[in-house]
């Protein structure tokens, strides 16, 4: 659907545009520019805005498909940023992605978002605050939408902190079962930086502020960076005290099938029953038979028991 168009002239919105068809007409006459917003549009909608601003076919595809990788490519005079979003979600310790897809124009920016994360009403409210800086064009509201998003990319990346100790408490926790599942689960792409040259100059004026989108960029990339390290670091701590449990199981099964097997022997040599065995014969075989077992399955309990295998 439409979320919203207006035209841009210095820096003030144009109160009188009714519809699409007029706000193409104001971008005709070469004054200001428009920008329109759209959130999961249908292949109609997109057809009947985007057609109008000379767009090429495959770039409307790109803007119904989902789930692209990131990327800025160049047509003609357009520049295409398909720029990835995020949406954490604390109930399923998930992170939901995005997508928003800019199209830009001297003249225009159209944007498509898929997903539920990173809505732009208030970035739109922000920077009709600002007409000095809405002024400058549509590098204005990408670098907006950009602080936006990364914003949104660091916001995320302290709410995955908080899972990350959650997680790490738990490993070393004297009460605790096997985490591999939830740290597999949080550990997944957070964020991805792609960059590249397009045919639209920035103007001198935004460049600072694009400096700093990047620096922005950097401290979250840095910060997911250093939480995906924890959280490889707790995964493999998870596994080796797995395995050591195992072992220990192991090691405790070895024992009490050792003390079951000597007991068992003495007892099926006596139980053949042959003729000549002088023992079977004698009066004090039977106890003699029965304090061995005792006290040999003793030995091995306590020797078993001393070396931390029981």
């Amino acid at each position: 659907m439409i979320v919203d168009f207006a035209h841009y002239l210095h820096g003030v919105r144009t109160n009188d545009v009714k519809s699409i068809e007029e706000l193409h007409d104001y971008v005709e006459q070469g004054e200001g520019f428009a920008w329109i917003g759209l959130a999961e549009p249908s292949v109609e909608e997109l057809q009947n805005v985007l057609g109008g601003f000379e767009l090429h076919q495959t770039a409307i595809e790109d803007a119904v498909a989902a789930q692209q990788r990131a990327k800025i490519e160049d047509f003609a005079d357009i520049t295409t940023f398909v720029i990835r979003t995020v949406f954490y979600d604390d109930s399923t310790s998930a992170i939901s992605t995005g997508e928003l897809i800019c199209f830009i124009h001297r003249k225009f920016i159209i944007i498509v978002r898929h997903g539920s994360g990173v809505p732009l009403i208030t970035v739109r409210h922000d920077l009709e605050m600002r007409p000095e800086f809405l002024a400058l064009g549509p590098m204005a509201v990408l670098q907006a939408v950009l602080e936006k998003v990364i914003t949104d990319y660091s916001k995320i990346a302290g709410e995955l902190e908080q899972d990350v100790v959650h997680i790490e408490s738990s490993v070393f926790s004297t009460k605790r079962n096997s985490l591999s599942r939830e740290i597999y689960s949080l550990k997944r792409e957070v964020i991805q930086r792609l960059t590249a040259e397009g045919r639209h100059e920035i103007p001198e004026s935004l460049k600072p502020y694009f400096r700093d989108v990047m620096d922005q960029l950097i401290r979250a990339c840095e910060h997911a960076t250093g939480m995906d390290s924890l959280l490889t670091a707790a995964l493999q701590a998870d596994l080796a005290q797995v395995q050591l449990q195992q072992n220990t199981d192991v090691r405790m099964i070895s024992a009490w099938v050792a003390l079951a097997a000597a007991p068992t022997m003495i007892a099926g040599i006596y139980g053949m029953n042959f003729q000549y065995m002088p023992e079977l014969h004698w009066k004090f075989s039977y106890p003699v038979v029965l304090i061995s077992l005792i006290t040999f399955s003793a030995l091995l309990y306590r020797r078993f028991k001393k070396s931390g295998w029981l």
